[in-house]
């Protein structure tokens, strides 16, 4: 049972807090609004469409865990969002606060001993709980690089403190 317990308290820290790479809360926060939505000339993606494809494949993930009947977005499109602006002066920060909200109901899943991290969900094609976290975290490690690197090439890194 301890081994249990350690493993869950160790996906909740690669979910939610830096080890080898920058936490989520560090990197997504402020971000000057003049260069969200902006895409580099050598990058592929502005900070707006990161954050926005983050928060839709995390959601898509954690729908994913807690229900068979949840869909998926059609892929890729469904996946990414069709502008690289913000489409409001409140997007990034309703976005940020959603994809945050729930990264922490994964964190949460996780840590709820009466999931099972181990037994594949009777939908599916094997998926696990722990195999979904784990893909939550390694997924969103990915996509923070970018969005360090995409700060960087626009001037806007490292945040403001």
């Amino acid at each position: 049972m301890y081994e249990e317990e350690r493993l869950r308290e160790q996906v909740v820290q690669l979910l939610r807090r830096s080890g080898a790479h920058r936490n989520p809360d560090y990197v997504l926060r402020r971000v000057p609004e003049e260069v969200q939505g902006k895409r580099p000339p050598s990058l592929p993606h502005s900070l707006w469409e990161l954050l926005e494809h983050m928060r839709i494949a995390q959601r898509d993930i954690l729908e994913f865990s807690r229900k068979s009947e949840h869909e998926s977005p059609d892929w890729p499109t469904g996946y990414w969002p069709s502008d690289p602006l913000p489409p409001s002066p409140d997007a990034w920060d309703e976005s940020l606060s959603r994809f945050m909200a729930d990264l922490d109901e994964m964190a949460d899943l996780v840590r709820d001993p009466d999931r099972d991290l181990f037994v594949p969900f009777p939908w599916g094609e094997g998926q696990t709980l722990l195999r979904e976290a784990l893909l939550v975290a390694d997924h969103n490690a990915y996509h923070l690089g970018q969005v360090v690197d995409v700060r960087r090439s626009l001037g806007a890194w490292p945040p403001e403190d």
